[in-house]
C-alpha cells in the first residue's frame, strides 16, 4: 500500500486529488495540510510514502518545505509537486530542492495515479521538454559538478540518456546491455554528482552545459 499526504492550499484541489486517488484499492491518503507549514510535522507523524506538494502558498511555499522535509528527515518521503503551469519557475526550483517531479493540475485521473505510483517505487517523474525550458534560465550555473564528477564514457552516455526522459529499460535496449548493469551506471553517475535522483542528475547536466538546452 503506498500511503500519501496532499498540500495544497484549495480545498477544491485536495478533494479532487483524494476522490482520484483513494479510489485505487493499492493507494491510501492519509493526511492533509493545507499549507507548507504543515507539513513536516503532518509527515513526521504519518510517515507516508509520497506527498503532493503544491508548490505556491501563501505562509510556507512547496519549496521551503521540500528543502526542510529533505533536510531534516533521515528518510524523507518521495514529493511530487503539483502545479499549473509546468515552466513554472517554482516547478524547477523545487527539483533542485529535491522533488522526484512535478505533476500539472490539469493532469487526467489516470496519469495522477501513474505519477504516484512511479515516484512511489523510488523512479523519478522527468518531462525532459519542460525541464529543458526552464534549464534555458539558469544555465551555467553549475558548470564545475561534471567537471569533477570524472564520469566515464559509458556513464556519460548513460547521462545523455536520462536527460531524454528514457527508463531503464529503454536505455538498456538502447546500449545493448542489461538493466541490471544501466541500475549499475546510473547509480554511480548519481553518486559522482552527489545528485539525489535523476531529476536532479537531469539538471545538473542542464545548467552544466553538458546536456544542450536547445
Amino acid at each position: 500500500m503506498t500511503t500519501v499526504v496532499l498540500v495544497d492550499d484549495e480545498d477544491l484541489i485536495r478533494t479532487g486529488l483524494r476522490a482520484i486517488l483513494g479510489a485505487e484499492p493499492d493507494i491510501e491518503v492519509v493526511g492533509e495540510a493545507a499549507d507548507g507549514a504543515e507539513v513536516v510535522p503532518l509527515v513526521r507523524s504519518l510517515r507516508p510514502d509520497v506527498v503532493l506538494m503544491d508548490v505556491r502558498m501563501p505562509a510556507v511555499d512547496g519549496i521551503q518545505a521540500t528543502r526542510h522535509l529533505l533536510s531534516t528527515m533521515a528518510e524523507p518521503p518521495k514529493i511530487l509537486v503539483v502545479t499549473t503551469f509546468e515552466n513554472d519557475d517554482y516547478v524547477y526550483d523545487a527539483l533542485r530542492a529535491g522533488a522526484s517531479g512535478f505533476l500539472l493540475k490539469r493532469a487526467r485521473p489516470a496519469e495522477i495515479v501513474q505519477a504516484v505510483r512511479t515516484v512511489a517505487s523510488g523512479d523519478s517523474l522527468l518531462f525532459p521538454g519542460a525541464i529543458r525550458e526552464l534549464a534555458q534560465r539558469r544555465a551555467g550555473g553549475d558548470r564545475d559538478a561534471l567537471a569533477g564528477a570524472q564520469l566515464t564514457e559509458r556513464e556519460a552516455e548513460v547521462l545523455r540518456l536520462v536527460a531524454k526522459g528514457l527508463t531503464n529499460a529503454e536505455i538498456a535496449a538502447e546500449l545493448v546491455v542489461s538493466v541490471e548493469t544501466v541500475k549499475t551506471h546510473v547509480g554511480n553517475v548519481l553518486g559522482k554528482l552527489g545528485a539525489r535522483d535523476r531529476t536532479q542528475a537531469v539538471i545538473i547536466a542542464y545548467e552544466s552545459g553538458f546536456v544542450g538546452t536547445r
